[in-house]
């Protein structure tokens, strides 16, 4: 073996026999058994490894080393074949145990030394300088609620997703010519264009002295010095106040205002984000707490979109699991709300109920009389109200309308308009603006208790404040070109294309998947995104257990290894037991989303007829 930093000497196989030595079995650990070996001054030790009836060569060390205590007293492995395998060295001195690094396949083994160092005897003070120590932060040490944090979105199907791209690119021949990331809603990543107003905008801000040139309208111009002037310095590099710029924030609070068909919105309850999922952390903080039976517990639809699992896992919270009903196109039912309520209350306190109107990943929208008793239902129960309605802009389907919870809970009138706690968050990454790397967005507080609003202010200034050029974004999607302004007509087409080729895009892949044997899709309301349930057979469940993978993350695996197609497997939204789903955007354009949607379910008749 060749020798590596802080090792002196290594060699295998053995240069002296182990048969000369006094040897003796080490305990079992995961399928490995260690042999020890040891010898007096001028001999060394040796240590061989035994995994079944396979043994490794012998592994010499010589006279004039050994190990550092802190190599002494831990093992750690993973489980044959799951990945590679770990032990720390057990013994100090002559007599050895277990250091290797390895997986096997078959009954072929290899094994890499790690983990400790071999010194010269003697040099005593040199060893306890430079002795390997254990790192201060490792799994075992770091903080557990972040270990559990899962984010499908984002996920191993992507991580393999971006190493097959790799792979494409160095020429590696794949049954597929592109990989197809359908796994998230990013819609400039699958090619829309930007609108043109947004970025002339933004675009006069970053470089003022564009403001000189005339290839600008002249109402984008008035737009960005207007906003210039709420600046430090006039520049967009400098911090704003942590809420936000107070006249974006003004601005905000017209655009909900007119929204709401003129209910009044204090731009002092607002506050602008990086994003929308920034906000939503921030309050999810401001209600965590407890321990034990009094933490936290947080009502979240599934299936549900990852941030909310992943922010409660890193608080400590409590995930209450509450279903849409799929059988009436994942319809919120005021009955199984409950249900999942009192079931909580037995092992924590929940105090926050999470809504998403348009549903993520479902598509669904909200009528006004479920969100007229959702509000009741929250009021009776005491629970704080989280309105995700990022979508909102992204109504599809006819019949179909948003409705904000702002509107309707002061609508509804005595006692609830007045003291229903109620947050809502809205982003530009979404509706028809597809801004999603600039990252901005705002929550808007209804009812919160004063002093806990300066609490919230607090804990957001520790993040100093949000992007400004997100900030500026944000400002002209609440405020787009008037009818009177020049860019009014250019505007607003690029918008309704937008609009209309999603809404397209929706019907399309319900109709797609509705002709495919052994999937069924429920109608595309609102969002980005297609939830369809389909037929795994029981083999293919089979195997995927043996494989330690969840049965729809074994169908998405090998539907993007073998087609270049990504989506989302549906056991990292949450869905009922014993039923398969997936999450697929609907945002590829229009030319590549049929012959996507027809592969996808041409995949799957493959996957069941092979697995029958």
């Amino acid at each position: 073996m060749a020798t590596s930093t802080g090792w002196h000497g290594l060699r295998s196989p053995a240069t002296v026999s182990p048969e000369s030595a006094r040897a003796r079995p080490s305990p079992s650990i995961s399928g490995w058994r260690g042999v020890q070996s040891g010898g007096g001054p001028g001999v060394g030790c040796w240590l061989n490894l035994v995994c079944g009836a396979v043994q490794l060569p012998t592994v010499h060390l010589p006279p004039r080393c050994h190990l550092g205590p802190a190599a002494r007293g831990r093992a750690r492995l993973a489980p044959p074949g799951a990945g590679p395998l770990l032990t720390s060295a057990l013994a100090w001195g002559p007599e050895v145990l277990a250091c290797a690094q390895g997986g096997w396949s078959g009954g072929e083994v290899a094994a890499e030394w790690t983990g400790v160092r071999a010194l010269r005897a003697g040099d005593h003070s040199q060893a306890t300088m430079n002795e390997l120590r254990e790192k201060v932060l490792t799994l075992d040490t770091m903080n557990l609620c972040v270990r559990r944090v899962e984010y499908a979105v984002r996920g191993p199907i992507v991580l393999r997703a971006l190493e097959l791209e790799q792979e494409l690119r160095q020429g590696v021949k794949k049954p597929f010519t592109e990989v197809v990331r359908a796994n998230i809603g990013d819609a400039q990543a699958m090619g829309q264009k930007p609108i043109t107003f947004l970025r002339q905008v933004l675009a006069l801000c970053v470089h003022p002295d564009l403001l000189k040139s005339p290839d600008f309208p002249a109402d984008a111009k008035r737009r960005a010095e207007r906003i210039l002037q709420a600046c430090g310095g006039h520049s967009l590099g400098a911090y704003s106040v942590s809420s936000g710029i107070q006249l974006i924030r003004e601005d905000v609070a017209r655009y909900i205002q007119r929204r709401d068909g003129g209910i009044p919105a204090d731009p002092n309850n607002i506050f602008l984000s990086t994003g929308a999922s920034d906000a939503i952390v921030t309050v999810l903080k401001l209600l965590v707490s407890g321990e034990g039976r009094t933490r936290t517990g947080v009502l979240i639809p599934i299936p549900q979109y990852p941030l909310y699992s992943a922010a409660l896992a890193e608080l400590n919270a409590v995930q209450v699991d509450y279903y849409l009903d799929e059988q009436r196109a994942w319809a919120l039912d005021v009955a199984e709300l409950r249900r999942a309520l009192h079931q909580a209350r037995d092992h924590c306190r929940p105090r926050a109920l999470c809504i998403i109107n348009p549903g993520n990943p479902t598509g669904q929208v909200q009528t006004r009389e479920c969100i007229e008793a959702v509000i009741r239902f929250a009021f009776e129960e005491r629970l704080f109200l989280m309105a995700d309605e990022v979508y909102q802009d992204n109504v599809y389907a006819e019949g179909s309308q948003f409705h904000s919870f702002k509107k309707v809970l002061m609508e509804m009138g005595p006692p609830y308009a007045a003291q229903q706690e109620l947050a809502s968050f809205h982003s530009i990454s979404k509706g028809y603006m597809g801004e999603c790397g600039f990252r901005g967005g705002y929550v808007e507080v209804v009812n919160m208790d004063a002093a806990v609003q300066q609490q919230m202010q607090k804990l957001i200034s520790v993040r100093l404040c949000p992007p400004l050029p997100g900030q500026v974004l944000l400002h002209v999607a609440v405020s787009p070109p008037e009818p009177s302004d020049p860019s009014f007509a250019q505007f607003q087409a690029e918008r309704q294309v937008v609009l209309a080729q999603l809404a397209a895009k929706a019907k399309l892949t319900e109709q797609v998947f509705n002709e495919a044997p052994g999937i069924r899709c429920n109608p595309v309301q609102g969002a980005m995104y297609s939830f369809p349930c389909m037929q795994l057979p029981p083999r293919a469940v089979q195997r995927a257990q043996e494989l330690g993978l969840a049965p729809d993350m074994f169908f998405c695996m090998s539907l993007l290894e073998e087609t270049g197609i990504c989506v989302v497997p549906g056991s990292g939204f949450g869905q009922r037991e014993g039923t398969y789903h997936f999450r697929m955007t609907i945002l590829p354009p229009m030319e590549k989303l049929r012959p996507l949607l027809e592969k996808l379910s041409q995949f799957h008749t493959k996957f069941t007829r092979e697995y029958s």
